[in-house]
């Protein structure tokens, strides 16, 4: 098997790689900190312009029409460089839109394609305790909404959310205009510096076709997931990177610490929770890009990025020690966005609770073996 990058997904990790290291850099980071602004705009305009807000958006819409892969690489490049811009949220929503919606409604991803407008989505509430506040009433006109979405990412800045909506009971996908008198936004920060707003919904009625069919929900999932994750490798990787070189340098008994064992063998804990994440994001943008069912291999992968986010980063601060919790040194920032990042996942108790629950209705002993991929539902 062949497992080495095409040509051109090289390219675009390199380009990727380029652009958020040479922009993110620790300067810019620390006068980012307290700039108060809510995305990165510099670095966003850079992405519309060399096309990396659209990778995943269908080529029918104005995208490039490429597959979870190509995001996967360019997201793991935002991640070393922790770029605030709504890359992952932004296409996925308009792809989404794309692949379900009809034509009045798709339009909006040929928006975002073009960069006109900025979409957000949010279904963190999949997780929540608090589970699903937005309501949906069939009305004449389609649907009645009332209730709230809570931390919408750039939720006062984008122009229109993908959200969950409770449609009798269960979770369906629906498309927000941002800009109506009946939605009310209340920003905040989150403390990684990404800016969100609680959306308040009160007494909207939107037409019957700004609602998704319910496959879409199932279609969008393992990707949002694949792309936390792909956030999450590259947040860890040059989290250990960074740790490393801290630990080839830093002197303690006349030794360097990255010569006791201790350090080393924690720091060999940290690299193999990093290749168990990649291997399993690997798998899940295969089987995504593939059209393959992949519902357990996205819970896995969900359960692995939660772990290797908490492991990776207890290890970088512990070795840090004492300048590792000092604001003005960048590594706290790695630890910020992990944590932060599992929660948007769900956490990771979480997530193996839900594959266990998948494992229980799936018993197919031996099914990766036993049966063909494409049986494995």
């Amino acid at each position: 098997m062949n497992f080495e990058l095409s040509e051109d997904q090289r390219a675009i990790a390199q380009m990727a790689d380029s652009l958020f290291v040479d922009h993110c850099h620790d300067d810019y980071m620390r006068r980012w900190d307290t700039s108060g602004e809510p995305l990165m705009a510099p670095l966003w305009a850079l992405c519309i312009e060399t096309g990396l807000h659209a990778l995943a958006i269908p080529e029918s819409h104005g995208g490039s029409g490429l597959g979870m892969t190509e995001l996967m690489l360019v997201l793991q490049a935002q991640g070393k460089g922790l770029a605030q811009v709504p890359l992952w949220r932004h296409q996925l929503a308009a792809a989404t839109l794309a692949a379900f919606a009809l034509p009045e409604v798709a339009a909006w991803a040929e928006k975002a394609a073009s960069g006109e407008a900025m979409l957000t989505l949010a279904i963190d509430a999949l997780g929540s305790a608090c589970g699903i506040e937005l309501q949906a009433r069939p009305c004449a006109e389609g649907w009645e909404l009332n209730g709230r979405v809570a931390a919408v990412a750039l939720g006062e800045q984008a122009q229109a959310a993908l959200v969950l909506a409770e449609v009798d009971g269960q979770p369906r996908l629906l498309l927000l205009d941002l800009s109506v008198a009946q939605v009310t936004r209340v920003p905040a920060v989150l403390t990684h510096g990404e800016a969100v707003a609680d959306v308040h919904v009160e007494g909207l009625r939107v037409p019957a076709q700004q609602l998704l069919p319910s496959t879409a929900l199932a279609w969008l999932e393992p990707r949002s997931v694949a792309a936390l994750a792909a956030l999450q490798l590259g947040v860890s990787e040059e989290q250990i990177r960074r740790t490393v070189a801290y630990v080839s340098e830093r002197q303690q008994f006349e030794r360097r610490i990255g010569s006791f064992q201790a350090v080393q063998m924690s720091m060999a804990d940290a690299h193999i929770a990093l290749e168990a994440l990649r291997s399993v994001l690997w798998q899940l943008c295969y089987r995504v890009d593939a059209g393959l069912p992949s519902p357990s291999e996205a819970l896995a992968t969900a359960y692995l990025a939660c772990e290797a986010g908490h492991r990776i980063g207890h290890i970088a601060q512990h070795v840090h020690g004492g300048i590792g919790v000092d604001l003005t040194y960048p590594i706290h920032r790695f630890l910020y966005w992990s944590r932060a990042l599992g929660l948007a996942l769900g956490g990771s108790a979480a997530s193996l609770e839900r594959l266990g629950d998948w494992l229980s209705d799936n018993d197919k002993l031996g099914w990766k073996y036993d049966l063909e991929e494409h049986q494995a539902l």
